[in-house]
């Protein structure tokens, strides 16, 4: 089985890896990068956003070779009715051609001072790389392991969402 993941960016791919690893329905599965567009803002901002850009990236990596799986992984932040502050959320989208499912990791609020820059219009990535005093973050822990001291790293919160993804895929519950 060949399952393409819609970003270059190598934590992506090692949590969809991490993922069919795991599971015995994708023993023989062989997993690509295919950098592609998400279609969204370099900021997805909202849930219907983020959702929309893993979606993006799983169909074009569809149209962009012979994957019979496509994963889309997108990350965004967002607010939740009840809760104060801004969060980083994460989803997924896996996709045959036919069938697409989605999933998402787990959110965590932002402190004020990232979520106060991130709200003026700043990425994510490039903010926390300024307050850790680090480079590319977004490829190593991420916000994710930064705010939770480690205890749930980027790759970690990702392989959650794609999991959920893959639920229509192994299983008969859907």
């Amino acid at each position: 089985m060949s399952v393409g993941v819609g970003s270059g960016n190598p934590v992506k791919r090692r949590a969809v890896e991490s993922v069919l690893d795991a599971s015995d329905a994708f023993d023989d599965a062989t997993v690509e990068a295919v950098p592609v567009a998400s279609g969204v803002s370099e900021q997805p901002v909202g849930h219907a956003e983020t959702v929309r850009g893993a979606e993006t990236r799983a169909a074009n990596v569809l149209g962009a070779g012979a994957f019979d799986l496509a994963v889309g992984i997108e990350g965004g932040v967002a607010r939740f009715e009840g809760s104060d502050g801004l969060f980083l959320v994460m989803w997924a989208a896996v996709d045959d051609g036919e069938t697409v499912g989605h999933g998402s990791g787990p959110s965590l609020r932002l402190p004020d001072e990232i979520a106060e820059r991130v709200d003026a219009g700043a990425e994510l990535g490039p903010v926390m790389d300024d307050v850790l005093g680090e480079s590319n973050v977004a490829k190593r822990q991420g916000a994710a392991g930064a705010l939770t001291a480690g205890n749930l790293d980027r790759q970690s919160a990702l392989a959650a969402a794609v999991s959920g993804a893959l639920g229509p895929f192994v299983t008969d519950h859907y």
